[in-house]
Formats: C-alpha cells, structure tokens, sequence
C-alpha cells in the first residue's frame, strides 16, 4: 500500500490534470424522469413515447436519448385511439437519423390482438415504418407465424415477415388466393 501511495505522489501533477480535462461536450447529458414526448403531423396526434428515465446525451458527433430503463410507444389513429403498442427494455432515438431503436424484450400488441416479439425493433420516424431483421414471433388469433426480419407500418396495420418459417393452415392459404 505504501508503495501505490508513493507512486502518486511522484507522478507528474501536469499528467494528473491532462486526465481530468473533459470537454463539455464528453459529459454533457440531461437526464429526464416519468418523460412523455409526442409526436404529432399536420397537428394530428400520432405516437406518445413515455420512458421512466431519458438520458439526453448533446454530443456532437453522436447526439442521441437512451431510455436505459424501457419505453413504451403508443401509435394513435387520427381520433386518438391506441392502434398499437410497442413496449421494451431499452431504446435509444438517433434524432440526426431519425431512428428509434428498441431492444431487449421488445414486444408489440395491436387492438386485432395481434403479438409481435422479437429481441430488435427500428421505427423509422421520416418514413413512418417500423422494421427488423431478427428473428420474429407473430402470434394472431388461432395462429403464431416465425421468421427472420420483418417490415411493416408503424401502426402494424400492415406487416410482412421477409424470411417467414412454419406452417400455414390451407384454409388460410385459400384466402389469401382470393
């Protein structure tokens, strides 16, 4: 112990501070409790994001908000309904993309009692889609489908799986025909 205590005191005081000088740009972070954001267009409500914690990182060359402790998202229709719901442990909105990246547990629930599950979900702001390409696990009414990556609408009104896996019931088959 003595040792490591004489070690410090015969080091460089200017060395000492070279790694204590931080740029307020490295540790610039707003952090924000029980946050709630709205997305709106054309003065329509379309998606809420709610998180217990945001962190607000302002650096420059990666600006971003983490949602270390999940996030929920809410995709409205124009009378304020909840059409679908996107749930995770973890999220973090690129706002210089316009991303929003959930991950962990990521589990979306439609009101047509449709399930999507998956370890990775990216919802595209600008283009309103929503897209992955995970494994996935649709679960409907009567039915659960698997693959590899998906793509849909933000609202999950319309969605595909890209690399489906499984088996469909023929009746089904016989629908989607005509």
């Amino acid at each position: 112990m003595l040792v490591v205590a004489w070690c410090l005191i015969g080091c460089d005081p200017a060395a000492r501070r070279a790694d204590l000088l931080y740029d307020t740009d490295d540790t610039a972070v707003e952090v924000g409790r029980s946050v709630e954001i709205l997305y709106s267009d054309s003065a329509v409500l379309r998606v809420r994001v709610t998180g217990p914690t945001l962190h607000n990182y302002l650096d420059r060359e990666n600006p971003r908000q983490e949602f270390p402790d999940g996030i929920k998202m809410e995709f409205l229709t124009p009378r304020l309904q909840v059409r679908s719901t996107l749930i995770a442990k973890f999220a973090v909105r690129q706002q210089d993309k316009g991303l929003v990246i959930a991950r962990d547990s990521v589990v979306l629930t439609t009101i047509e009692q449709e399930k999507l599950e998956t370890e990775e979900l990216i919802w595209d702001e600008k283009t309103e889609r929503i897209h992955t390409d995970k494994f996935v696990k649709v679960t409907r009414p009567g039915e659960v489908l698997y693959g590899f990556g998906l793509e849909a609408n933000q609202d999950f009104s319309f969605w595909k799986i890209t690399v489906p896996k499984g088996t469909l019931k023929a009746e089904q088959l016989d629908k989607a025909a005509n």
